[in-house]
């Protein structure tokens, strides 16, 4: 992750002290990602890893810190946060919150081989089993992946770029999310949201840990697989869907979490509301008539709900 803030040494004993983990023998800023401030951290007692978080309030950090805190105990292989001599999960400094975690040993792989994307799709599901049973007070500390926010994100970045080529843009993601269709029943949790290649980390060809949580939040339990099945299977720049690659993720997921009646039936609709808050990530990407989220929605939209679970899940 990008370094946004620069710390001297004296800076980072200071935010080590409440932690009594030795003394500061080394750090070092990492300069991987775009958002949070990183440090790798070495001490007398071990390795660890410093991050301190610029554009997160303290409750979306302790809804991170109480969900990792959830999966560390249930043995999941992500991010160990470490409380401070106050039992306290997240510290403040300068107005923003920081938080330390164990180190763990491992790289990220920007060619995945089979085996190691098994191993990723298997945790994957993995989570969203966990966290059927995890809740946190801070959930709606966190931007909760659904129609809402999606539309509430459009309108705010429409407004700020204030163009009428924004707000065009603005039009086709309202009547896009008009037509999507999400019943009470398709089932909810946390999912990761974020799979960047950067994001796991393998020793060797084991993966070591699903890091990054910067994203997770409490949605449609299936949006992760979206998410994979993007990453994994859609193939540019023909702006089509790999069906056997996708049906590969897909009954790898399964393997772990069978998807229910309903979550197959709706696997489009969260397929197209991911592509939608991509089409605001990268809002200023083409104009209205000619972006990539458009035409990919446009390709989906064209196989249909029924078509595609069809093609997708039998």
């Amino acid at each position: 992750m990008a370094t946004k803030t620069i710390f001297s040494k004296e800076i980072i004993k200071d935010l080590l002290l409440p932690y009594d983990k030795g003394r500061l023998v080394r750090f070092k800023a990492i300069p991987q990602g775009t958002t949070q401030t990183n440090y790798l951290v070495v001490t007398s007692t071990g390795k660890f890893i410093l991050r301190y978080y610029e554009n997160r309030s303290s409750y979306s950090v302790l809804f991170e810190s109480e969900l990792l805190s959830f999966l560390t105990s249930n043995n999941y292989p992500c991010p160990h946060i470490i409380k401070d001599r106050k039992d306290n999960y997240v510290g403040s400094f300068q107005g923003k919150p920081y938080a330390l975690f164990k180190f763990i040993e491992g790289h990220p792989v920007e060619i995945l081989s089979p085996a190691q994307k098994s191993q990723i799709i298997h945790k994957v599901a993995e989570l969203q089993i966990l966290t059927q049973n995890f809740h946190s007070g801070y959930k709606d500390s966190r931007w909760n992946y659904d129609v809402p926010l999606c539309r509430d994100l459009a309108k705010s970045t429409a407004q700020d770029i204030n163009t009428i080529d924004a707000y065009e843009k603005l039009s086709w993601i309202e009547q896009q999310l008009s037509l999507l269709v999400f019943p009470d029943d398709l089932p909810k949790g946390i999912c990761h949201c974020d799979f960047h290649y950067s994001n796991a980390l393998f020793h060797g060809d084991q993966l070591a840990g699903l890091i990054d949580f910067d994203d997770a939040n409490h949605t449609f339990l299936s949006f992760d697989l979206v998410c994979l099945v993007d990453s994994w299977a859609w193939l540019y720049p023909s702006e089509t869907l790999d069906i056997q690659a996708a049906n590969t993720i897909i009954q790898e997921y399964e393997t772990i979490r069978p998807l229910s009646s309903i979550e197959k039936h709706h696997f489009l609709d969260i397929y197209i509301l991911s592509i939608l808050f991509d089409s605001i990530w990268f809002f200023n990407r083409g104009s209205v008539g000619s972006f990539y989220e458009q035409k990919k929605i446009e390709y989906l939209a064209s196989l249909g709900r029924i078509y595609l679970e069809k093609i997708l899940f039998t």
